[in-house]
């Protein structure tokens, strides 16, 4: 028997799906003109010769998009409607690439020195921005979407944004070509901040109906005990996030497979736009792929072999003979990719009730943001100190591992809840 909610859900349905993979595709297409692995990194070398600068740019992003969802998670779960947080929070990741271009814009005047430092105010304000809006984003779509089509809307979104991303970072390759500076990245991120405005009228369009059924505690809990009970009381889930952890350094090689094929097979810049691509294709299809087998056959099925994907990427890299051996490898990253953001994501919200799933998506986010950055660091580490094989070696057995937390002891949450109300 159906709630008064989920009847109010199923009845949006098709609208809620549309406006929101609008919203993504056009998100998407923002990114492409300003991303975080090529646009802004270039941009920043622009002003820098320093590696560790250049390289702190898509961290930023990452782990300012994570660490903030577990303090939020106790305002979010006390909410009966997520929209008007998430439109009014999302204006802060936005807003700072008109920020980005009007500092382009401003180099010629301004010393090198106080664009590198704007630019990495506007890096921390717009990864934080992200970071307040992500739960009650992921709450409210979670809300919106029922259970058996979270994945499918999740894989689709972040498929569509994929290729959106692929489209919008050709034209602004070629727009950095054509174009001389300081008007070449700025027009990138004024071509940025209007697909975001666009984007963000579309996420506005959501019908979301108010929660009247959710029990909401008289007095508001902190954000420590709540977390502390769930980790006291759901063991399943504490695999789970020992998983996640694990899986930023089952993957710390996969940022150094450019480097490396530059280094050791001298790849041409040719090679390296059908790697990019190769990449970007198999993350689309594998996202719409296995968001759709995981909603029929769970999320824990293709988390485990997202795993695998990510152990044989490692040992085809450790063992290359030619450059050729790179095209199975980006397949390989992009279907480990997939696994670990857009499935990771979607079976998280099948833990817990509609009141505890605010916390449980903080908990996987915020507890994993640590390994985010450091697993990078230690990656390039031991890549200056003891050259790319054990960075891969390290990444394979780590792999290994997190293969086995998969099989052997997380169990579908989703699976689980069924058994837990089937009458006895």
């Amino acid at each position: 028997m159906l709630t008064t909610l989920e009847k109010e859900t199923r009845k949006n349905l098709k609208y809620n799906l549309a406006v929101n993979l609008a919203d993504g595709g056009l998100f998407g297409a923002a990114l492409g003109f300003a991303s975080f692995s090529t646009i802004l990194p270039l941009f920043v070398a622009s002003m820098t010769d320093s590696a560790l600068l250049i390289g702190l740019v898509p961290a930023i992003h990452s782990v300012g998009w994570q660490l903030p969802q577990l303090f939020t998670a106790s305002g979010v779960s006390r909410l009966r409607r997520y929209k008007r947080t998430v439109i009014m929070t999302t204006i802060h990741e936005r807003a700072p690439f008109l920020g980005f271009a009007l500092v382009a814009l401003l180099l010629p005047f301004i010393s090198l020195q106080t664009g590198l430092v704007a630019t990495f105010l506007l890096l921390i304000w717009q990864g934080l921005g992200g970071g307040f809006t992500a739960n009650a984003w992921t709450s409210m779509i979670s809300k919106i979407i029922p259970p058996e089509a979270r994945g499918t809307f999740f894989g689709l979104q972040a498929g569509l944004a994929n290729l959106f991303v692929s489209g919008a970072a050709i034209g602004a390759g070629y727009l950095l070509d054509y174009l001389a500076s300081p008007w070449d990245f700025a027009a990138c991120f004024f071509i940025a901040s209007i697909f975001f405005a666009i984007s963000w009228f579309f996420l506005s369009l959501t019908r979301e109906p108010e929660d009247t059924e959710k029990v909401i505690p008289e007095e508001k809990t902190h954000f420590w005990d709540d977390s502390k009970k769930i980790l006291s009381k759901d063991k399943n889930f504490n695999w789970f996030l020992a998983a996640r952890f694990l899986s930023q350094f089952a993957t710390m090689g996969f940022s150094f497979y450019i480097i490396y094929a530059l280094r050791r097979f001298d790849m041409t810049p040719v090679v390296a736009g059908y790697l990019t691509a190769t990449l970007t294709i198999s993350q689309t299809v594998g996202n719409i792929g296995m968001g759709w087998i995981g909603d029929r056959v769970g999320h824990r099925a293709m988390l485990i072999i997202g795993a695998f994907a990510a152990l044989l990427s490692s040992v085809l890299a450790w063992n290359a003979a030619s450059i050729s051996w790179f095209y199975p490898i980006f397949i390989l990253t992009g279907l480990a990719n997939v696994s670990i953001w857009t499935i990771g994501m979607a079976m998280t919200v099948d833990f817990g009730t509609e009141t505890e799933r605010p916390m449980y998506i903080g908990l996987s986010q915020t507890l994993t943001a640590p390994a985010t950055i450091i697993a990078p660091i230690i990656g390039g580490w031991i890549v200056d100190a003891a050259g790319f094989i054990p960075t891969f070696t390290i990444s394979t057995t780590l792999s290994i591992v997190m293969i086995a937390i998969l099989i052997f002891l997380v169990k579908d949450p989703r699976k689980l809840s069924r058994s837990n109300h089937v009458p006895h």
